[in-house]
Order: structure tokens, then C-alpha cells, then sequence
């Protein structure tokens, strides 16, 4: 395998040449070759790479009979972190369905721009294009639905094909898409009164606390139509949507201000005969605006008795105005370009990044899963800026129904991605680092918080402040200098608010999962976590207590790594003491305010010791399963929040030293507790390398089993979650031979200097991953750096991998 990378310290895209093919079998441990290439470029220039699209299957992850068996994932075609997906829609979306369910005999009703981030969150702002025929326009979803004609589908990163059967014809539909542009082609033959069916809004639903779907939501829209000028031009059919399904969710104190969110579109079309709109199943011809509910819009074509009729669409879309959407039209697709133009483009995006691993292998369905999983792990958090008159970008922010000038994304699934995709996005999309942290501040600056889970606005979804680990991981992997003295100042106000002031009303609120009518969550229960005497977060006032109570001693770990990193003008004294060292031993206190040393194993297990959630009193609750996110007392025992630095050796002893350390990960992962179709347990496997050197093959054998079980080249394809691509970043580091399970440390765990070769010819650092015979060897004997052996320790730094240098896995069977 191949890979190229970009060198973190300049934090801008970086220019590397194809190299010729190498006749070694290349590979990484799960991947099954031999060698690895991976090029750490170092210059400005925009790299050209082949796209490898015979080994992405976007299919993966697709389908399934309830949304968490099954990755919740769509094939959608836009390039790397765009602002909208485009894809083939077969059923409704809402929280808990995508727009997209892949089966043998699915019929389409149509094609979404949807920025509906993770099946268990929302939409927000869709656009729609039907293609239709006959006399009546199909408004309702059932009618509308289209029979596919066998064989004609394709699906890419930057295309989507398909031939739909329609009345006494056929409509050929053509898809790709830019960041903020959708470009479609449709082709109708032999097909009677063609037309183009616009949905502007739509009957929606709203998931509430208790697993209520409210299906009674109607969003509102507004439509205009104009005709083409004396001097040419495309007739355009422009509106606005302000749907957003997590609008429950959103923190009382910006309510208000998040109710005037609207996404705007203005569509274009090369050629038409009539138009009109639609409300409900009313259709008004030639009326050119309306608004309100269940509104639409439609464009009829002149059908030639025996020639094909062609429309070209190109939708663009924006969260600023609909003059915004027509403005990144012409500057992402202008009315020259063909789809193909477009196709070409997309896929040049994704090839800089694809084309960055060359994979030599007898494992396909290792190598198509490993490349699906980088699409899958650079989609989110996408991009909601526009440019501006400046050339600057500017954005539009539901926290203060304001627009500023700046980066901005949405689809922050912190709790998710902090653990592997974020340090995967540091390694291979650096250019976006940046203006991902600065979206974070300009979160907090508008809205008082830095994100949770931010879906257009914040919407306190999951537990804990872990975009304090993002940003504490970004500035220990080099990114500081990308940042002004004032940004760092803000950037520590941020995180020391999360750390210090609770939540408004902490005493009294829940936070039960998804609980309407409360403000920003951020740490909730930190009044007692603050508490000296005490350090937990109480079960009997906070719902998901235990996990609470160690995430956030994990975030106190990565702020004392910040604060040791920042100039010290910006960071504080507290207590008289300094800032590094007081947040350090609270993360240190704290962490096992839970630990019940009494605690014993469920049935016949040798486990001792176990978390447990504590009362308010100090007791600790008889109920050993409550207390937990997504998981249960089994998993969160080996939390992340006790690995770092030398606190996994007190978990090893409280658990009766490495032996029986070794027993009881042995009977969880024997025993079925182990849940990986959540993110608490993914670095679990990587405890054993930890625990001693002498027990690494065990890591080697539990990350190939859970690959194996959890992975494959079909829709099936993911178990539980992708999670905004923090299930294939387990994968793409675990394939590569190491994994982050620290991610703010700096260093990665196993499965010093920096002296890595210079190639002039890419102007690139060259990291090469060496496991030769792993096609039929799951161990791996010893592991050297440089030359320099790892087994004692199992972990190599980010300097060992942003630098260059030789990567050797000694295989064995």
C-alpha cells in the first residue's frame, strides 16, 4: 500500500506525483500484503492522483432492517466534506432514517440534497429534484416512485447513473455534484409530457424524548420562478426550507434564534416548455411563486415524437440567501460545463485523497473496504461557509441568526470522532484542520459553547466536552502556528469555561437523552464533579452518570495537555496553583470516584473491581446498569478515561496485576461484552499491548477478529454506526498497524527520531509499513521504528510517522 499524507506543520494541501508502480506486494496487518508507502508531502501544489473507483463501494453500510445493524451510511456523491450530499432517495428521512435504504428491488421517488449528517440525527434544509411524466404532476411520495431498468445503475463518489422506466418511455438520469452544487442530466425517451418535479417542502417529523415520532410537522418554504432574460439564460426556480427535524433539541437560550434557520436553493434549467408550482396535490400552472406548506415547483419540456428530449439542471444551494445559491452556481458550475466537467472535478477532490494509498494486494474486500472507509472518514463535520465579495468565506450562524465572515462546518459527532477520525482528518486532510477549530471558537463565540454535537446548531446530543480533546490534539500535532496569540486566548477560554462553570440549572436538570426545553448540557453535573469531597457526577440527579463522571477527568487529562502547550500569558492560575498540574491531578483524583473495588464479575467471571454510579450520599447504586452511554459497566471499565499516561498500570493492579488484567480482557471479549457497534469499545483490543509487550499478539488477534466480524465489501457492510466515520477510522488505522488510543498524547498503540527518506521527485517525507507475509500471519513477532525496536513498549509517536522513516512488523503465524 501506498499512501501519501500531508505534513501537518504547514497545514495546507500538499502536491505529490503518481509513482510508478512497485512489483513488491504491498501492505498494512489487516489489509493482508506486505508493504506500506506512505508519502508525507510537503509543498503547495495540488497533487494529481488516478482515482481508484473500482475499489470504493459507496453500497457499504447501506442497508439493513433497523438503523443501528447496519452503519446508517448513504452513497452519496459530493467531494470531500461538501456542504450538501446528493443521492438517489427510495423513502423519507427523518431521525433514525437516512434517505437512502439499499435493497435487491427499491423503487426512486426521486434525488435529495440532504445534510442529514448521521441516521440518529436530522435534516435540516433539504432540496429536491423528481423527474416525471404525463399530464398530472406526481406530487405524493407513493405515486411518484419509479421502477430502475435492470443494469443501468452506477454508483461513485462523484456520479451516480440510473434508468428509470416511466409512462410509454424512459428517463436516463445523470447525477455528480460539487460542494455546494448539484449538476444532473436527464434524458427522457419515448417519454409523453416530461417534466421536472421541484419539492420544496414537505410533511416531516420530529423524534421526541421517549421515542415519539410527531409526524403532525409541516415546515414552510417559499418559491420563486423567472424566465430567462432578452439576453439568454436558464429559467430558474429559486426558494427557501426551513426544515430542521432536531429543532427540539436546540439549548433554550438560542431557541429563538435558531427558529429563523431557512436553507436556500436556486435551481437552473437549460431549456422548458411551461411551469408552475404545487401545494399539496393542487397544480398551478404558469403561477410563479407561492409559499407555505407541502409546496412545490414543476417544469415542463416539449417531448420530440422520435428524439430524446435533454435537460440540464444545476442546483445550488446555501444557508445565506438564495442570490448566495445562485452565486455558487457560477462559481463552482458554471453553464458551460457538462456533468462530466463536473464528474471530474468531484472525483479529482477524492482522488487527492484516495489516490494517496496504491494497494497491492490479494484481499479485495480488504482494500475496497479500507478506501470506502476514507470517503467514509472525510464527509463530516461538512462545510456550511459560501464565499464572500471579499474572497473570504462567510457564514451563516443559527446561534445568532447572524452571518460572519469566516469558516464554518456542521456535524460535529464529537463524542464519536474525537477517538480516531479526528486524528485520522489530522493526518490526512491537515488543510482542514484549521477552519475546523476555528468554526469550534466561532461556536462558542456566538453561541457561549463550544460544540457537543452540533447539527447546524448545538442540539445536545451524547455526554461530555471532547472538542476539548480536538482542539488539545490539534495543537499538540502541530497546528499552533496556524493560530494568532488572540485565537489561542480564545481557544483556552473555551475549553477552561467547559472545565469550570456548570451548566445553567446543573443541580436540578436530567439530561436524559434527548431532553427538550434545557440549555447547553456541555459538562452537566460539574457542580459535584468540582466538589473536592466529592468528584462524581450523582446518578440519582443525572442520567448517564458513570460515563459523565469519566469522560470528563478524560478531558481534564487532554486540557492539562493543552495548558502545558499554549504560552503561559494565556493559560490561568487556579488555586495558587499551576493550571497543567491542577487539572492533571483532578483528572487523576476523579477518574476513579466510581471504581468500586468490590465490585465482582456477573456469574462466573474472575473480574474484580468494576465502575459503578454513585449516589449523591456517596452510596453506590445497587443497579449496575445504570449510569452509561451507550454502553454497559463491563465496557466503560476499561474506559479511554484510564489509559492514559501510567493510570492504566492502577487499572492493571486494581484488577490484581497484568495477569489477571489479562483474564478479565480475555472474558470480555470471550464473553460477548464487548459492543463494537459503539464507540466505547473500540480501543479495547489495543489494552492487551498496553497492559505488557508480552501480551501484544492478543491485541493482533482481537483486531483481526473484530475486523473480520464487523467489515465487509457489502450494503451490510458496517456494524452498528459509521458514526460519521468514526467506525471506518478504526478500520484505516487498525489496517495501517496502529491505533490513537490516546488521540491527545501524541503517541499510537501498536497491533525516534525522525530521519525518513526525502524523495525530490513528489517532494514528499516517505513512511514505509513493512509486514511481510501478513496475507497468512496475524502476529507480529517484534516491531522496529527506524531500526529501533518497539516490543517493550508497543507505541509509536506522531513525530515517528509525520516525518518519514521505516515501519518494520516481523509477521509470524
Amino acid at each position: 500500500m501506498r499512501t501519501d499524507l500531508n505534513r501537518s506543520e504547514t497545514m495546507t494541501s500538499k502536491g505529490v506525483r503518481r509513482l510508478t508502480h512497485t512489483h513488491r506486494r504491498l501492505s498494512a496487518l489487516l489489509l493482508a500484503t506486505a508493504s506500506s508507502l506512505i508519502f508525507l508531502s510537503s509543498t503547495n501544489a495540488q497533487p494529481q492522483f488516478p482515482l481508484p473507483s473500482s475499489f470504493v463501494n459507496p453500497l457499504i453500510g447501506s442497508t439493513g432492517p433497523e438503523p443501528n445493524l447496519s452503519g446508517g451510511t448513504i452513497p452519496s456523491v459530493s467531494p470531500p466534506f461538501g456542504s450538501c450530499r446528493w443521492v438517489v432517495q427510495n423513502q423519507q428521512n427523518w431521525v433514525s432514517q437516512t434517505p437512502f435504504n439499499y435493497s435487491d428491488n427499491y423503487q426512486v421517488h426521486g434525488f435529495i440534497g440532504t445534510r442529514q449528517p448521521a441516521i440518529w440525527m436530522g435534516e435540516s434544509a433539504w432540496v429536491g429534484v423528481v423527474p416525471g411524466s404525463g399530464d398530472k404532476i406526481k406530487t405524493g411520495w407513493d405515486e411518484r416512485g419509479m421502477n430502475r431498468v435492470n443494469g443501468s445503475e452506477e454508483f461513485g463518489v462523484g456520479f451516480y447513473g440510473v434508468e428509470l422506466e416511466q409512462e410509454k418511455g424512459k428517463v436516463k438520469v445523470e447525477m455528480s455534484a460539487t460542494s455546494r452544487v448539484g449538476h444532473f442530466r436527464f434524458t427522457f425517451t419515448g417519454t409523453e409530457q416530461p417534466y421536472i418535479f421541484v419539492p420544496v417542502t414537505r410533511r416531516s417529523a420530529l423524534f421526541h424524548d421517549g421515542d415519539i415520532f410527531d409526524h403532525s410537522y409541516f415546515p414552510t418554504g417559499t418559491v420563486e420562478l423567472t424566465e430567462p432574460g432578452k439576453g439568454g439564460g436558464s429559467l430558474q426556480v429559486c426558494g427557501s426550507n426551513d426544515e430542521m427535524q432536531d429543532q427540539v433539541l436546540v439549548p433554550t437560550s438560542i431557541a429563538e434564534n435558531a427558529s429563523n434557520f431557512k436553507g436556500f436553493f436556486c435551481a437552473q434549467f437549460s431549456v422548458h416548455s411551461s411551469y408552475g408550482i404545487t401545494l399539496g396535490n393542487t397544480t398551478k400552472e404558469r403561477v410563479v411563486s407561492g409559499s407555505g406548506r407541502e409546496l412545490g415547483a414543476f417544469i415542463r419540456f416539449n417531448a420530440a415524437s422520435k428524439a430524446s428530449t435533454v435537460v440540464d439542471v444545476r442546483i445550488g444551494t446555501s444557508l445565506i440567501s438564495t442570490d448566495q445559491a445562485r452565486k455558487n452556481i457560477d462559481n463552482e458550475i458554471p453553464e458551460s460545463d457538462k456533468v462530466e466537467a463536473t464528474r471530474k472535478k468531484t472525483e479529482a477532490k477524492w482522488a487527492e485523497k484516495l489516490g494517496r494509498f496504491e494497494i497491492d494486494t490479494d484481499d479485495e474486500e480488504g482494500k475496497t473496504v479500507f478506501l470506502t472507509g476514507i470517503v467514509r472518514a472525510m464527509q463530516f463535520p461538512y462545510e456550511v461557509h459560501d464565499p464572500s465579495p471579499t474572497g473570504a468565506s462567510q457564514y451563516y450562524s443559527g446561534y445568532d441568526n447572524a452571518v460572519h465572515e469566516g469558516d464554518s462546518y456542521s456535524g460535529y459527532s464529537i463524542w464519536d470522532t474525537y477517538r480516531a477520525a479526528w486524528p485520522l482528518q489530522l493526518l490526512f486532510a491537515p488543510e482542514r484542520i484549521p477552519g475546523l477549530i476555528r468554526s469550534m471558537l466561532h461556536d462558542y463565540q456566538e453561541g457561549g459553547w463550544l460544540p457537543m454535537w452540533k447539527n447546524i446548531v448545538e442540539t445536545k446530543t451524547m455526554v461530555s466536552t471532547h472538542a476539548d480533546s480536538l482542539l488539545s490534539e490539534g495543537i499538540r500535532k502541530g497546528f499552533m502556528s496556524a493560530f494568532t496569540d488572540e485565537d489561542l486566548k480564545i481557544m483556552w477560554q473555551a475549553v477552561w469555561k467547559d472545565a469550570s462553570v456548570p451548566p445553567a440549572n446543573d443541580g436540578s436538570t436530567v439530561y436524559s437523552d434527548r431532553q427538550e426545553g434545557v440549555d447547553f448540557e456541555v459538562r452537566a453535573g460539574l457542580t459535584t464533579y468540582l466538589n473536592e469531597s466529592m468528584g462524581w457526577v450523582a446518578d440519582d440527579v443525572h442520567s448517564e452518570s458513570v460515563s459523565r463522571t469519566l469522560d470528563y477527568a478524560y478531558d481534564d487529562h487532554v486540557l492539562s495537555i493543552l495548558s502545558s502547550l499554549l504560552p503561559v500569558q494565556i493559560t490561568s492560575i487556579v488555586n495558587n496553583t499551576n493550571v497543567t498540574e491542577f487539572l492533571n491531578a483532578r483528572a487523576r483524583r476523579n477518574i476513579w470516584t466510581v471504581w468500586n473495588d468490590n465490585a465482582t464479575a456477573k456469574g462466573e467471571g474472575n473480574g474484580k473491581g468494576y465502575v459503578q454510579a454513585r449516589f449523591l450520599n456517596g452510596s453506590f447504586n445497587s443497579d449496575i446498569t445504570s449510569g452509561f452511554t451507550e454502553g454497559t459497566r463491563e465496557v466503560y471499565s476499561f474506559s479511554q478515561g484510564f489509559v492514559w499516561g501510567d493510570l492504566i498500570h492502577d487499572l492493571i493492579e486494581r484488577r490484581g496485576g497484568v495477569s489477571r488484567f489479562v483474564d478479565s480482557l480475555d472474558e470480555f471479549f470471550d464473553g460477548g461484552e464487548v459492543d463494537f457497534t459503539n464507540e466505547p469499545s473500540h480501543h479495547t483490543p489495543y489494552l492487551y499491548a498496553l497492559a505488557s509487550p508480552d501480551h501484544a499478539r492478543s491485541t493482533q488477534k482481537r483486531v483481526r477478529e473484530l475486523a473480520k466480524a464487523n467489515f465487509n465489501n457489502a450494503p451490510e457492510g458496517l456494524s452498528g454506526n459509521e458514526d460519521c466515520g468514526q467506525t471506518s477510522s478504526w478500520y484505516i488505522f487498525s489496517a495501517m498497524g496502529f491505533y490513537p488510543v490516546d488521540p491527545a498524547s501524541g503517541e499510537y498503540v501498536f497491533d525516534q527520531d525522525p530521519h525518513g527518506t526525502y524523495n525530490s521527485t513528489t517532494d514528499s517525507y516517505v513512511l514505509q509499513i513493512l509486514a511481510e507475509g501478513a496475507e497468512n500471519k496475524w502476529f507480529v513477532d517484534d516491531v522496529r521504528v527506524n531500526g529501533v525496536s518497539k516490543r517493550d513498549t508497543w507505541r509509536v509517536k506522531h513525530e515517528d510517522i509525520v516525518w518519514g522513516g521505516v515501519i518494520e512488523f516481523d509477521m509470524t503465524d
